[in-house]
């Protein structure tokens, strides 16, 4: 079978071809565990490429980037432990570029911007879900990720900034497609 591509918006996804099996989640955990996990389901791919827009919390990070690792950057790990239990916090991917943190909240600077730094370089609102549906359900997955903010204030602009992801998205899935 060929790729089940999952991204998050439609925008996302604008520049790709129109024979490409595109799945939009919508955005945040909740709905992207439950898209990509009935996708899932129902194509039974054999890979999963995720697709999406990101923002950076490192300057040097832009352009194209294949996360080693993603985290959920909403679970309080330690009080998890300290509890006795043992969360799932990190699930570690085929990439070898930085950390993805994901969460519900949309990153635009602040304090909640400046916790993240030392944790993740990365963040986005649906990897971590799309990430472990995958895991659970024992289908590789390809994650590719364009920086289209500095999740400062400026990111409040995606919309008109998310064009440039686009189309860096499609190229590169041309240059991965199966």
């Amino acid at each position: 079978m060929s790729d089940l591509v999952i991204v998050a918006a439609g925008q996302e996804a604008k520049y790709l071809p129109s024979d490409v099996n595109v799945v939009l989640t919508g955005i945040g955990m909740a709905q992207a565990a439950v898209a990509t996990t009935r996708a899932i389901l129902e194509h039974q791919p054999t890979r999963v490429v995720n697709l999406g827009s990101v923002g950076s919390l490192d300057p040097s990070i832009h352009g194209i980037q294949r996360p080693s690792a993603v985290i959920n950057r909403d679970l309080n790990a330690d009080a998890l432990r300290a509890a006795g239990l043992t969360p799932d916090e990190r699930i570690e991917l085929s990439g070898d570029g930085p950390v993805l943190g994901t969460g519900d909240s949309f990153v635009a600077g602040g304090p909640e911007r400046d916790a993240l730094i030392g944790r993740c370089q990365l963040v986005d609102m649906e990897g971590f879900a799309i990430a472990h549906a995958c895991r659970v359900l024992g289908v590789e997955l390809v994650m590719v990720k364009h920086v289209s903010d500095p999740a400062t204030e400026e990111s409040l602009g995606w919309k008109e900034l998310v064009d440039v992801s686009a189309r860096a998205l499609a190229e590169t899935y041309a240059a991965i497609r199966r």
